[in-house]
């Protein structure tokens, strides 16, 4: 077999190449590396912030999308009202936190939904190799049951909605989000929900959220807030003072019925049938 001359085209295009992917994969090492490099310090950062006990208190006491004051979280945190006001000054400068003024008063607020998804992504990652046989105290069934999630129903009422309008062809799921369908149109603006407004929003339509305590997906977005919304004003649910949890009154046990197929039990009933 012929030796190839080093100066043939076709090997110097060879090396070109070979020298081209060499680079390629070394590139992908470095930013590989360097992006470990960079990520690493901000999770340990954030991780830190929402680690400590009183400060992790305080995220969840404001997970129901109300805005509260330093008084309200302190008394939540149990701690003076002087350590809450550093926690809570860490936690706005980190930007988990918002703070609200009016007039006099200071309330803070969960800083954007990516604060909401980050916790319950903490909530559902301990919660992944849990027994789930465990017996619930009496609060936790409640918002095992039904609870807001930020702006948004979550728990069992709010996974059944979510079958609901799969079983019907309203949405259609993927991965994380999900898409309405022409019927799902009709029947949203039948139920009373303006769509082109929620269109005109810069969040998602109707994003997936993982639900910590059913551990299947609920719907979120612009669209879980508005179906949210809807129930509050047609009086089919209530909140529970003091609480993310959220009870649905006599009126929305037959309007789930009649409008979702949903059979909505009592309070502190456990379901019958299933699985």
């Amino acid at each position: 077999m012929a030796q190839a001359d080093a100066t043939d085209p076709r090997l110097a295009t060879h090396h070109a190449s070979t020298v081209v992917e060499l680079f390629v994969r070394l590139f992908h090492r470095i930013g590989c590396y360097i992006g470990q490099m960079i990520s690493g310090p901000l999770i340990a950062e954030i991780a830190a912030l929402v680690g400590e006990p009183a400060r992790a208190t305080m995220l969840s006491a404001l997970l129901d999308g109300r805005a509260l004051t330093a008084s309200e979280l302190a008394f939540a945190a149990r701690v003076t009202p002087q350590t809450a006001s550093t926690h809570l000054a860490k936690l706005t400068e980190a930007g988990l936190l918002s703070l609200i003024r009016d007039g006099r008063h200071r309330y803070f607020r969960l800083a954007s939904p990516k604060v909401v998804e980050m916790l319950d992504g903490i909530v559902a990652v301990a919660l992944e190799n849990r027994p789930r046989y465990r017996p619930l105290s009496r609060h936790a069934q409640e918002l095992s049951a039904a609870r807001i999630c930020y702006d948004h129903l979550a728990g069992r009422l709010s996974v059944d909605l979510t079958d609901s309008l799969i079983t019907h062809d309203y949405i259609v799921v993927g991965d994380e989000a999900a898409e309405i369908t022409p019927a799902g149109t009709r029947f949203l603006t039948e139920f009373g929900i303006d769509l082109s407004t929620l269109s005109s929003t810069r969040r998602h339509l109707c994003r997936l959220c993982l639900d910590w305590t059913e551990r299947r997906p609920h719907i979120a977005g612009a669209i879980g807030a508005a179906l949210t919304k809807r129930c509050f004003n047609l009086g089919w649910t209530e909140r529970v003072k003091h609480s993310r949890a959220v009870i649905v009154t006599e009126l929305g046990k037959r309007g789930f019925l009649e409008i979702f197929g949903i059979e909505v039990f009592g309070r502190h009933e456990n379901r019958t049938g299933t699985g």
